[in-house]
């Protein structure tokens, strides 16, 4: 089938048939000299799917074929439902941390492939590898050793998962194309689905610190997500949650892990972080068969916490993939050299903060990366950070940045006040859940 007849056809508006996906995809793939589309034909076609969009139907199959262009994982013999959560990304979004291990605690399998931070959001892989010695890339032997006496294990994704993605992907990213719903979704779900899940829930973040900004927006790609999950067989549901100011109080790779470790200790936290985090796991919880309905399986979640138990699997997930041996009593984490707080510039009630801006701060601490290649510095970022509805009088502390050097905190202590509105009065902050999409497999 000719590149440019598929182009042609998504560029006057036609719906493609599952063939000319399926031709796109191996198109992607294949070798040099063979049914290879150019790096020119690809992006084509992206940018026909921006401008066009593509119907349910096709968003499945583009999902399916980028799912079938590598290795699919195979959990036999585990015995427990396989289950994973995906977010879009946030600052702040430590949830992967303490999910994971609360799932595993309430007898779920959770092999979670993770990424790394992107633009002003954070990365799980980046978070973990705060811990010395933890490793994302483990053989097939140790994820499994590891998941069966943990039950949980956040790696990265191999190069062999949804290779159709990865090359996909990377032209996107440099033919402004990345903004397209169904291939978004297709890019999210393929390897979700080669992990061989049995159910997935889904958290679109929503608010100034993530992509999504505009509610139709986050509506629209959760829906999407949930549909095409469903249409390919995978147990979803989709839960929209805000993300106007940071989740937690720490914002920062080693930062995050510590604030987890403190909650997983029983040690009190942030309520938010904790609500967000169970909300979430709970309905995975009845997604895959573990609970009978959602307030049974929100106080399963809780109980895994409070006990100790998702602290025990989190514990037993480090030391198996060669992190620190009792993480929970000595994480051997890293410290900034310079640590200033950010006083307050006057009296008022916190009415609105940038955390898209406090994001960016942390990038330019090197607690993120601006190109590909920059290494990323573990120990900055910020703590004790305040919250939408918090009073501060002029000189109390906003938060804490934690920095490489002096001149680079007072850059961030400067961003950080710009970043916090202020006011004689704010509005109530709004709600950690603002809208859930559920569905079983259709």
């Amino acid at each position: 089938m000719l590149a440019a007849e598929v182009i042609s056809n998504k560029r006057d508006g036609r719906a493609l048939s599952g063939n000319e996906i399926r031709a796109f995809v191996a198109g992607l793939t294949a070798p040099e000299g063979e049914a290879r589309w150019s790096d020119a034909q690809v992006a084509a076609l992206a940018m026909a799917v921006l401008l066009r969009g593509m119907d349910r139907a096709e968003t499945v199959a583009l999902t399916q074929a980028m799912t079938d262009s590598g290795e699919r994982l195979r959990w036999a013999g585990f015995g427990r439902p396989v289950l994973d959560k995906h977010s879009t990304g946030g600052l702040g979004d430590k949830t992967s941390l303490l999910l994971a291990p609360i799932v595993a605690a309430c007898g779920g399998l959770v092999p979670m492939i993770s990424g790394r931070g992107l633009g002003h959001t954070g990365g799980t892989l980046d978070k973990l590898e705060s811990l010395p010695g933890y490793g994302v890339d483990p053989s097939p032997e140790r994820l499994h050793t590891v998941l069966r006496t943990a039950g949980c294990a956040i790696v990265g994704a191999s190069a062999r998962l949804a290779p159709a993605d990865r090359r996909l992907y990377a032209i996107r990213d440099v033919t402004a194309t990345v903004e397209s719903l169904p291939l978004i979704t297709a890019s999210i779900l393929s390897k979700k689905l080669a992990a061989g899940l049995d159910a997935l829930v889904l958290d679109v973040k929503l608010g100034s610190g993530a992509f999504m900004r505009d509610a139709a927006a986050a509506q629209a790609l959760a829906t999407s997500l949930v549909d095409t999950a469903r249409g390919a067989g995978l147990a979803a549901a989709a839960l929209v949650t805000d993300m106007n100011q940071v989740l937690g109080r720490s914002a920062g790779n080693a930062l995050e892990v510590a604030e987890c470790l403190a909650l997983l200790r029983g040690e009190p936290g942030d309520a938010r972080l904790v609500e967000v985090t169970l909300g979430l796991a709970a309905r995975l919880l009845v997604l895959g068969g573990l609970q009978a309905d959602e307030p049974a399986a929100l106080a399963a979640a809780r109980q895994a916490l409070a006990s100790g138990a998702a602290a025990e699997r989190f514990a037993a997930m480090v030391a198996g993939l060669g992190g620190p041996g009792d993480v929970l009593k000595d994480a051997r984490l890293a410290s900034a050299p310079v640590i200033a707080e950010v006083p307050a510039p006057r009296d008022g009630v916190v009415a609105a903060i940038d955390a898209r801006a406090l994001g960016y701060a942390i990038v330019e601490l090197g607690g993120g990366r601006r190109r590909g290649g920059d290494v990323v510095d573990p120990r900055v970022g910020l703590d004790a950070m305040v919250a939408l509805g918090e009073t501060r009088r002029a000189g109390e502390p906003l938060a804490r940045v934690h920095a490489a050097d002096k001149a680079g905190a007072a850059r961030a202590v400067a961003a950080v006040q710009a970043a916090v509105t202020l006011a004689d009065s704010a509005p109530p902050p709004p709600p950690w859940l603002h809208q859930r999409i559920d569905g079983d497999i259709a």
